[in-house]
């Protein structure tokens, strides 16, 4: 795709999701750096992170994980502290984000993978809403992507 590099973080024209999840902003005054120490670093739109509730793949149980989504990857942590990702999903491979109500549980839903399917569950339906949101809108991206890449190729 192309780089766009943002002057200001705030752009009056940017195609972002509809949805705004909460955005930790250190600024120069706190963290004593420049106005441009700050730019590389800001989060880029489309980036998520919270707890969600994981079915096990092979033994059914559920467990809470830190999932964490940035750029084409949602990778899960044993829990917000731990420095190394259990797994990291790209998101290139998933085919379908979609709310799931074969569970026992409210507020799931799931990824679609070749060789898995991912059940997630959140704690409120908001929650849930919002992370099928933006996981929706990567994947429209990244078909968009791969659209644009094969109509350069083929001509």
């Amino acid at each position: 795709g192309t780089l766009i590099v943002l002057k200001h973080p705030y752009p009056r024209q940017v195609e972002e999701p509809s949805i705004y999840e909460s955005v930790r902003v250190h600024t120069a005054m706190q963290t004593g750096r420049t106005e441009s120490d700050l730019v590389p670093n800001a989060p880029s739109l489309g980036t998520k992170e919270g707890y969600l509730i994981k079915q096990g793949k092979i033994v059914k149980n559920w467990k809470t994980r830190w999932f964490t989504l940035h750029r084409n990857e949602l990778k899960y942590f044993k829990d917000q502290t731990a420095t190394e990702p259990i797994r990291a999903l790209d998101l290139t491979e998933c085919s379908a984000v979609q709310f799931d109500y074969s569970q026992e549980r409210v507020n799931c839903f799931c990824l679609v993978f070749p060789l898995r399917t991912y059940y997630l569950c959140a704690k409120t339906g908001i929650e849930a809403d919002e992370w099928i949101k933006i996981l929706r809108w990567k994947l429209s991206q990244i078909r968009k992507q791969l659209e644009e890449r094969n109509a350069t190729l083929s001509s």
